[in-house]
């Protein structure tokens, strides 16, 4: 792959997050075809499309889990396209996973705790010795933990283990544990899967909280197209690893691309 010595500058107004001409190959398979997206700060974007679109290997690209073969990732300013998964994080870019990944044996204070670990400054010295420092930083986590937790709205199970607690829960755990990170772009992996029709319906407020109060640009991954339309500012649609429509709900629901994509050539006139 191909990378330039230096990321131009990023010259949209108010542009947080920038693909350019992404593709990804494993072998003969082109899993992305030459995509290119964008995400505006403070705003939600949904990416979306049919069964083995290219959703996830994208979203793994620009969280840095995957290398693209070609194309660049933009993050503000800087080009994180070479960079590993913890860097990219601690550049401000945070996310969860389609399969939860708590620490089932943690209390849900302890699993927001874990992900501030990169930001504490205290070594093992200051530890041990359990100095001013430590402590310090011990109960500014508590704090913080315990407000994150506050804010999702699963703060009376801060002492519960992950386990524990509901499935819709924990999903509220995972981004309370991303928002540990301190993160100015959100990515949320299959947020309202599993859970019942009620907690999807409280989900879209939840997101623009998110947006609002946090100051935050997200990104979602979302099967829900019920979710999907009333949450987004924007939306792109991916099918066989190529971009095939972008823009507003209004425009994405009537585009015939998208319709055949989901429905096949028999839901034409239909929409989403």
């Amino acid at each position: 792959m191909t990378t330039p010595q230096t990321a131009p500058q990023n010259t949209e107004t108010g542009l947080k997050l920038r693909a350019d001409h992404i593709t990804v190959q494993f072998g003969g398979l082109v899993a992305v075809n030459d995509v290119s997206f964008t995400i505006p700060e403070q705003s939600v974007v949904s990416l979306i499309g049919p069964n083995g679109a290219g959703k996830t290997t994208f979203f793994n690209v620009l969280t840095g889990l995957y290398r693209a073969t070609s194309g660049r990732v933009v993050l503000g300013d800087r080009d994180i396209t070479t960079l590993v998964p913890h860097k990219i994080a601690a550049l401000g870019m945070a996310r969860t996973f389609q399969n939860i990944r708590l620490f089932g044996l943690m209390t849900a204070e302890e699993n927001v705790k874990v992900a501030m670990h990169s930001k504490l400054r205290a070594g093992p010295f200051h530890t041990i010795v359990r100095t001013p420092r430590q402590r310090r930083e011990e109960r500014e986590a508590h704090e913080t933990a315990r407000e994150l937790l506050e804010f999702v709205g699963i703060g009376k199970f801060a002492g519960e283990y992950a386990r524990n607690i509901s499935y819709g829960d924990q999903r509220r755990l995972e981004i309370a544990r991303a928002l540990a990170l301190d993160p100015s772009v959100l990515l949320l992996d299959e947020p309202t899967a599993g859970m019942n029709p009620q907690e999807s319906a409280t989900f879209t407020s939840f997101v623009h909280r998110l947006r609002d109060e946090k100051d935050l640009s997200v990104l979602l991954i979302e099967h829900d197209m019920s979710v999907v339309m009333q949450v987004s500012d924007r939306i792109t649609v991916l099918d066989r690893g190529e971009k095939i429509a972008e823009g507003g709900p209004d425009d994405i629901r009537n585009d015939q691309r998208v319709i055949e994509a989901y429905l096949g050539k028999s839901g034409r006139d239909k929409k989403i």
